[in-house]
């Protein structure tokens, strides 16, 4: 005979969340690993002696931790995921009828405590994964990435030869616009100076003539007043450390160089 299941919620229930989270799953064995109780004595300082009780700083590293192992950025979303899964609400402490932290009450926390707690709780775990083999050390990677700098390309000037530079200093820097132009030069003398040799420089002339011609074809060739530049013969008075990278079929920006060691 056909059977058709009609739902209906029940008035009473019992429910273990414990039952229904099986003995080999992932959150349920980390919970049983991972003892992050030190925490309530490293932020103790952070906190006031009355008021609301903030949310529990085990539960915000915990929380932290899932977005990065479900690869969550987002409070909103990460909030919205833990609440469906059952595994991760046992892993938080939370039962199906408690009602998680607010998104925002994350964003808050985040910026309560300083950077050290967060250092304090990585190295913490990464000595638990080394105690049980899972770091052996042997091995060692090296990865890189641009970060975006907080700078624009319409405020990079030239590099001058270091007998000119305060001639230079004197006239009419380049500036691609002028209402673009630094309040304040925080370059210090040397990142001012060229450093490229005559070869170098016939390099860059040559490929700032190859540039011109097939301008129309680049990215970032739109802009006005685009131009070929190098950190042989540019650099930024406004964010000095920041340097001039490119990516295929990108324009070019101010990037900082971000390297990445893992073992």
């Amino acid at each position: 005979m056909q059977g058709k299941k009609l739902y209906q919620e029940k008035l009473f229930s019992s429910f273990q969340l414990s039952g229904r989270v099986p003995e080999n799953n992932f959150y349920r064995r980390l919970r049983s690993v991972l003892d992050l109780s030190f925490l309530y004595k490293k932020t103790q300082a952070y906190y006031g002696k009355c008021g609301q009780k903030s949310i529990d700083p085990v539960v915000f590293y915990k929380l932290c931790l899932v977005g990065y192992l479900e690869n969550i950025i987002s409070d909103r979303q990460l909030i919205e995921h833990c609440s469906m899964r059952l595994d991760i609400l046992f892993f938080l402490g939370f039962d199906i009828d408690e009602q998680l932290p607010w998104h925002s009450t994350l964003s808050r926390t985040r910026q309560l405590f300083p950077e050290k707690i967060f250092e304090e709780v990585f190295t913490h775990i990464l000595s638990m994964c080394v105690d049980k083999g899972m770091v052996a050390g042997h091995t060692q990677a090296m990865d890189s990435a641009p970060i975006k700098a907080n700078a624009s390309m319409d405020s990079l000037e030239l590099k001058v030869p270091e007998e000119q530079l305060e001639a230079y200093l004197q006239k009419a820097r380049y500036q691609s616009r002028e209402d673009r132009k630094p309040k304040k030069n925080k370059a210090s003398r040397n990142q001012q100076i060229i450093t490229a040799d005559k070869r170098e420089l016939q390099e860059i002339k040559s490929r700032n003539r190859n540039w011109q011609k097939n301008q129309d074809q680049r990215p970032g060739a739109a802009n006005k007043g685009a131009k070929y530049t190098s950190n042989k013969t540019h650099y930024s008075p406004t964010d000095p450390d920041a340097r001039i990278s490119v990516k295929p079929g990108k324009a070019r920006k101010l990037n900082y160089l971000n390297n990445v060691s893992s073992t």
